[in-house]
């Protein structure tokens, strides 16, 4: 092997690391910030609601925010520290992003990052396609 595939197999492996850890953590992160977005649109949706058909399913989704809340504090937070298990994954995270650096330059993180954003939005778009 060569330097170049060398350099390749350390990129594709930096790569799918980030990946994997990306995820892990932003399982938990998305619930705080999905649940502030949530808030949101509920505060929206009560002051436009002009119909008492609707409370049960404003009810409904105040009750999916406040669950979704609970989860999130119950994978982020043990008594009122974070869990080992959190920290371990922000720790391993910003090791990756180091080594990254290291290996590859600050520009392939910001490659690296921005190669996530695009995968995870695709995903979205094409779960809904179907």
């Amino acid at each position: 092997m060569n330097k170049e595939d060398i350099k390749n197999l350390k990129k594709r492996y930096l790569i799918w690391f980030y990946k994997t850890a990306k995820e892990e953590l932003d399982k938990i992160e998305r619930k705080f910030t999905q649940a502030q977005v949530d808030r949101f649109i509920l505060k929206e949706m009560k002051k436009g609601n002009k119909n008492s058909n609707l409370d049960k399913f404003i009810d409904d989704f105040e009750a999916y925010i406040v669950n979704k809340e609970r989860l999130g504090l119950e994978l982020k937070y043990e008594k009122n520290s974070l869990k080992p298990e959190y920290q371990f994954l922000v720790l391993k995270l910003n090791a990756i992003e180091k080594s990254i650096v290291k290996e590859l330059g600050k520009k392939a993180l910001q490659e690296t990052k921005s190669l996530y954003e695009r995968e995870m939005t695709e995903r979205i778009i094409k779960s809904t396609e179907h």
